[in-house]
């Protein structure tokens, strides 16, 4: 009998080790699917669209749910532009692939809006005048033709120019306009 209560003792025990570990193994399973679903969300890049009526951008996830954020889609003499880059959304959103993306920082700020912008061709014409209005984000993206371009940046009476950019078809370039820190933006 002593030996019946002994074994039935290791049984329960064994038991209790048993579901002691498949506990663990579930609770490691469960987090590693939560970790795995984690990842997989935040490598979803929300993605930007024109709109049907081309009068804006609007921003969704991966799932194509808007955000409820509508950039303004702009129109000068036929080339169209829009500012971008106010929060996360708009920050890791893909964007429409227009050739020129303008960036404007300041100091140790991280980015700069509310700047006039002004493109000329390379024989002094001027092909777009974008009012600080229109930038009310740090990225400007526009659908310029292929050429060189002179392109002027303008906030609060401080003035950078760059000369020679060039432009081509199917890819994107981007130019930086960094103002030294301490200028009041």
């Amino acid at each position: 009998m002593a030996g019946q209560q002994s074994d039935t003792g290791r049984v329960s025990k064994r038991q209790s080790v048993l579901q002691a570990v498949r506990a663990t193994v579930l609770s490691g399973l469960m987090l590693a699917l939560a970790w795995a679903m984690a990842s997989t969300q935040s490598e979803a890049k929300p993605s930007a669209r024109i709109l049907p009526t081309g009068e804006g951008i609007e921003l969704a996830d991966s799932n194509g749910t808007s955000y409820k954020i509508m950039l303004p889609l702009y129109r000068s003499g036929g080339i169209r532009y829009f500012s971008a880059g106010v929060g996360i959304e708009e920050r890791e959103a893909e964007y429409p692939s227009f050739p020129l993306k303008l960036i404007f920082v300041a100091g140790t700020k991280p980015y700069l809006s509310y700047v006039s912008v002004v493109i000329e061709e390379t024989s002094g014409a001027v092909r777009l005048e974008v009012p600080p209005e229109h930038v009310a984000g740090p990225w400007l993206f526009v659908d310029l033709p292929a050429g060189t371009y002179t392109i002027t940046a303008s906030k609060d009476g401080h003035t950078q120019v760059r000369e020679g950019v060039s432009v081509r078809a199917g890819a994107m370039r981007m130019v930086y306009f960094h103002w030294p820190e301490g200028l009041a933006f």
